[in-house]
């Protein structure tokens, strides 16, 4: 795995661009009362699948936004490999969207907010492809003040 922080990423431009589609599939969440997690997944610069968490909707602790995302670019490629895509998330996956993004052998996870509790980085780089890029902080206030906010007014009720 290698880390690349977002301010020395090559392609700043276009990563933030798929970044805020990401947080229109947050948007997407947040209207759906689930926690807003927006992911697109990427490949040669078109969106060949995306998704929000759909976990109380479904009732399926299983079903966040970068499994869905991955579910629907599995179907579009015909396939489980998603080598040379990227996978754009709004929060740093969890252990278990990183599990699956290690099968996936997807090349690139550009993601916003760090998830200092839950997020994959607390537990090693063991736990990704060896080949997969990372890329952090891309639009991190705004994907870390909508999860923030969604919590913060939960709380409140």
């Amino acid at each position: 795995m290698k880390y690349i922080n977002f301010e020395d990423a090559e392609d700043a431009v276009s990563d933030e661009y798929f970044m805020k589609l990401a947080l229109k599939e947050a948007q997407q969440a947040l209207a759906q009362d689930e926690v807003p997690i927006g992911a697109v997944i990427t490949y040669n610069g078109r969106i060949i699948g995306k998704g929000h968490n759909l976990t109380e909707r479904l009732g399926d602790v299983t079903a966040h936004a970068e499994m869905q995302a991955f579910t629907a670019a599995a179907h579009y490629i015909g396939g489980k490999y998603l080598q040379g895509c990227t996978l754009y998330v709004t929060v740093e996956p969890c252990v278990m969207c990183a599990g699956a993004a290690y099968w996936t052998q997807i090349s690139r996870i550009v993601f916003g907010a760090l998830d200092e509790k839950r997020g994959f980085s607390g537990f090693g780089d063991a736990i990704l492809h060896p080949k997969t890029t990372i890329v952090g902080g891309v639009l991190a206030n705004e994907c870390a003040e909508l999860v923030t906010s969604f919590f913060r007014n939960k709380r409140l009720k």
